[in-house]
C-alpha cells in the first residue's frame, strides 16, 4: 500500500540526504520538500539535482538551491473530479494532498490510484448474518473470507484504490473481530473511525453520527456486497445529474415466453410477442450530498429507503446509476459459496 511520507523531506537535509531517498523511491522518484511543520515548499527529482550540478551547484549546497517551487497539489475538500482526470491524463504520476494550512497530508500516485474522489464512505456493517448461519454464528459476515481476505477488505481496498481513504464503519454484532482486524487503517494509507450500534438502527440509522469534515460528498454501501463497480465514473454520473441522491442500481430481466396483450375496455389494442422486461433493483452503494446526513434522525431505526422517501417528498432529485460490471449481494449461503468461485475470475 502507497505510503506517502517516503516522498516527504525536509528543507535542512542535504543533497546527499535526498538522493539517497530518490533511490530508494526508485520509479517513483520524486521527493516534496516541506518545512517542519509539514507545509508544501517545493518538489524534487533527480533531475532537479542534475539539472543545478549542470548550473554550477554543487553537493553542499541546500536543497532548496535545487527544487522547483511551485509543483502541482491537491487541496483537501477542495478540489474537483476534474482536476484529478486531467493532471492524470497529462501524465502527472504523483501529486501531493494539502491541507488548509498547505501541509501535506496525502499523495497520489496514479500507479496505485485508480482516482482521487472527493468523499467520505461510511460501510454498513452491524448486521446479524441470520440467513448465513451457521458461518456466522461466531464471525461477522463482513469477516467470512472470500479468497483470501474477508468481503469488508475487498470493498476497502477497492475504495481505497479510488483515493476514498477516509471511512466510517458501523458495527454491531461482533463488531470487536472487525474493528481488531481493520484497525485504524493506517496500515492501509486510510483513516477508518468506527460507528457502535448500541440497538440495531438499521440499513443508514448510524451515518447520522458521522462527522464529514474535508468533503462535500459521501458514499455510503453494505458491506457484504462484492463488487467491481467503478467508483469514478458512479461519482461522475451523481455530479453531472447534479442529484442530491444517487443509487446503484442492478438490471433484472423477466423474459416472458408468451405473447403480453394490452387491453382497453376487453378490447385488444396492441400486443408485444415474448417481451423482455428490464427492472432495477436497489444495489446497496449510494452517493450523497453530506448534507443527506442531516436527514438522518439519531439513534432511530432508519433505512435508507426512508431517507429516498424523505427526499424525494422535498422534492429533490433522487437518481440511478445502472450498474455495468460484477455485482453479488452476498446474503445467503449459496451466494457465498458462488462467490469463492466467481473471485477467481473478477477484475477489480
Amino acid at each position: 500500500m502507497n505510503d506517502y511520507r517516503k516522498h516527504l523531506i525536509v528543507d535542512s537535509a542535504n543533497v546527499k540526504q535526498a538522493l539517497e531517498l530518490l533511490n530508494i523511491l526508485g520509479m517513483d522518484g520524486i521527493l516534496f520538500v516541506v518545512d517542519p511543520d509539514e507545509k508544501l515548499i517545493g518538489s524534487l527529482t533527480d533531475g532537479d539535482i542534475r539539472r543545478g550540478l549542470l548550473r554550477g551547484l554543487g553537493l553542499e549546497n541546500s536543497i532548496l538551491d535545487f527544487i522547483q517551487q511551485h509543483p502541482k497539489f491537491l487541496k483537501k475538500g477542495d478540489y474537483s473530479i476534474h482536476e484529478v482526470i486531467e493532471y492524470r491524463n497529462k501524465g502527472f504520476r504523483i501529486i501531493p494532498v494539502v491541507d488548509k494550512k498547505n501541509r501535506i497530508v496525502d499523495v497520489v500516485n496514479f500507479r496505485f490510484h485508480k482516482s482521487y474522489l472527493p468523499i467520505d464512505v461510511i460501510i454498513m456493517a452491524g448486521g446479524r448474518g441470520e440467513r448465513l448461519r451457521p458461518f456466522t454464528d461466531s464471525v461477522p459476515k463482513p469477516m467470512l473470507k472470500i479468497g483470501d481476505k474477508p468481503i469488508i477488505e475487498y470493498n476497502i481496498d477497492q475504495l481505497i484504490s479510488y483515493g476514498a481513504n477516509d471511512m466510517w464503519i458501523s458495527v454491531r454484532y461482533l463488531g470487536e473481530k472487525i474493528q481488531d482486524h481493520l484497525k485504524d487503517g493506517s496500515h492501509k494509507s486510510a483513516s477508518i473511525k468506527y460507528l457502535w450500534e448500541d440497538a440495531p438502527l438499521g440499513t443508514i440509522g448510524a451515518a447520522a453520527r458521522a462527522e464529514i469534515n474535508d468533503h462535500g460528498y459521501v458514499l455510503v454501501m453494505n458491506s457484504d456486497i462484492l463488487t467491481n463497480i467503478n467508483f469514478e465514473d458512479f461519482f461522475i454520473d451523481f455530479i453531472t445529474k447534479d442529484a442530491m441522491l444517487s443509487v446503484v442500481t442492478i438490471p433484472y430481466y423477466v423474459k416472458v415466453p408468451y405473447a403480453v396483450l394490452e387491453t382497453e375496455n376487453e378490447h385488444i389494442i396492441s400486443f408485444k410477442e415474448k417481451p423482455t422486461y428490464t427492472y432495477y433493483s436497489n444495489g446497496g452503494i449510494y452517493l450523497m450530498k453530506k448534507e443527506c446526513l442531516k436527514l438522518i434522525p439519531e439513534n432511530t431505526f432508519f433505512n435508507t429507503t426512508d431517507l429516498m422517501d424523505m427526499l424525494i417528498a422535498k422534492g429533490e432529485k433522487v437518481s440511478s446509476y445502472p450498474l455495468i460490471g460484477y455485482w453479488l449481494d452476498i446474503g445467503k449461503p449459496e451466494d457465498y459459496l458462488k462467490a469463492q468461485e466467481d473471485i477467481k475470475h473478477i477484475k477489480f
